[in-house]
């Protein structure tokens, strides 16, 4: 498996960390720059880079995969009123434990959704979280997963919130975003990922 779905005990953390940074730098890069940046070309010349929660291995965390052998199409609504299909082909589990004292702790489950025309596609996992509207977007934010084979009943694979990102629609309402249904809103604070002002 790779590292998308290693488990979560033996990472080298300061490794972790440096690889984070450069992926937000290269992303800070894409947005200021690349012709397909949702930032408004207008708005580029005064973009000076993401806003960030720090990063934190707390949130990198080991979910164990229910998978969905007749997934059920979820209708998710989105940004400009449209629906989309998806397909739920996962239920993740995970546990969060965090030192500090105002943040829950416990067992927390999010669903992964593939489109429903057949791709390879990464599984695709929006979800809210009590920093939304606050600290992060408030249509949601998304995380992605590339596990390396098709996933069975109890397997492993890591969720790492830091790498959790708005949409597209978060700076352009040019774009269409789905909107993370109902059963993916996380009743817990995820200070990780992607900020917005």
């Amino acid at each position: 498996m790779s590292d998308s779905t290693d488990t979560n005990g033996d990472v080298d953390v300061d490794r972790w960390r440096d690889e984070l940074e450069s992926k937000r730098d290269e992303k800070d890069e894409f947005f200021a720059e690349h012709p397909q940046s949702p930032i408004p070309p207008e708005e580029r010349d005064a973009f000076d880079g993401l806003d960030y929660f720090a990063p934190d291995p707390t949130y990198r965390v080991s979910a164990t995969a229910t998978v969905h052998d007749d997934p059920e199409v979820v209708l998710m609504e989105t940004t400009a009123g449209r629906e989309m299909r998806y397909l739920r082909v996962a239920t993740l589990e995970f546990d969060l434990e965090r030192e500090e004292e105002d943040l829950e702790d416990g067992t927390f489950e999010l669903a992964a959704y593939q489109l429903e025309s057949p791709n390879e596609e990464p599984l695709f996992v929006p979800f809210r979280d009590k920093t939304t509207g606050q600290q992060s977007y408030e249509g949601g934010r998304y995380m992605e997963l590339s596990p390396d084979r098709d996933l069975t009943d109890g397997d492993e694979l890591v969720v790492d919130f830091n790498l959790a990102y708005s949409p597209f629609c978060a700076y352009s309402e040019t774009f269409d975003c789905p909107l993370p249904p109902e059963e993916n809103w996380l009743e817990v604070t995820i200070p990780a990922g992607e900020r917005f002002a």
